[in-house]
């Protein structure tokens, strides 16, 4: 079974920090990379993206699917924005080159394949901290450290249970397709792809009548126990900030000054050595 948005749970640096650090810090980072084109800073973001997705020790086949969906993803939209804009770069960079002897409104220029690049460089930098940060934040965790900068603790309550949910519907879903399969409906390679599409659809109906039943039994658990009247509430999985959270905070923060900076000093967000 494929799992998506499951917490990996190993030793390391990221995981050492606090989830309302991880979130602090995704937030940082992703503002940073997709405030600025400077092609510059987003090679930098890639390459330090991928140093901290190998310190947090998570490793590629644990995100293999998502990272193959990102892939197909790209390669789609950046098709789609050539056909219908492929003059996009040369309104942005203000020059023109053709490249290969070719004319013609669907001719590739240099200032086309310098946009799509920094686009691709913009996804690369910030999906490697995406997954590192749902891979590396434990539920629990992460509800009490929202709390702890100030959201309401049932809102924060509720991520947690978005975040624990997520996994538990993969594990239904599986199931119910291996009882599907028991009973005859083909649903492995064997069988089309159409045939593989009506079979998942057919999955749905059950899968959304359980997910009902279990939302309910929780939320009467919760009436019961009287969540969400008082102010406060204590978490058993809370962790106080340390040196490294205020650190990795900082670190971001200064990615965003220097896409500030960087923008002032460009005259605007694009990076052009075209002029």
């Amino acid at each position: 079974m494929t799992n998506l948005f499951n917490y990996i749970d190993r030793p390391s640096p990221v995981h050492r920090l606090t989830g309302a650090t991880k979130f602090v810090c995704l937030m940082l980072w992703s503002f940073a990379a997709m405030s600025t084109y400077d092609t510059r800073m987003l090679a930098a973001l890639v390459i330090g993206s991928m140093i901290i997705f190998k310190v947090g020790r998570i490793k590629i086949k644990d995100v293999s699917f998502m990272l193959g969906f990102t892939a197909v993803f790209l390669v789609i939209n950046s098709i789609m924005i050539f056909v219908f804009s492929p003059r996009h770069g040369t309104e942005i960079y203000g020059t023109c080159t053709f490249l290969w002897g070719m004319s013609g409104r669907y001719a590739l220029t240099a200032e086309q394949l310098f946009y799509h690049l920094n686009y691709l460089l913009k996804y690369l930098s910030t999906i490697p901290i995406v997954l590192l940060f749902v891979c590396t934040t434990n539920p629990s965790e992460f509800a009490s450290s929202l709390n702890k900068i100030g959201i309401k603790y049932s809102v924060s309550y509720a991520v947690a249970l978005a975040l624990r949910y997520i996994p538990d519907i993969q594990k239904q879903y599986h199931e119910i397709s291996q009882a599907g399969q028991a009973r005859g409906i083909e649903m492995t390679k064997k069988a089309s792809f159409t045939g593989r599409i009506k079979a998942a659809a057919g999955i749905l109906i059950p899968l959304i009548m359980s997910s009902m039943e279990r939302i309910d039994i929780i939320s009467n658990a919760m009436e019961l126990r009287g969540f969400g009247k008082g102010k406060k509430r204590t978490w058993y999985m809370g962790r106080p900030f340390k040196v490294q959270d205020i650190l990795a905070m900082a670190g971001c923060g200064l990615l965003v000054a220097l896409a500030a900076y960087l923008a002032y000093v460009n005259g605007g967000r694009y990076y052009n050595p075209f002029i």
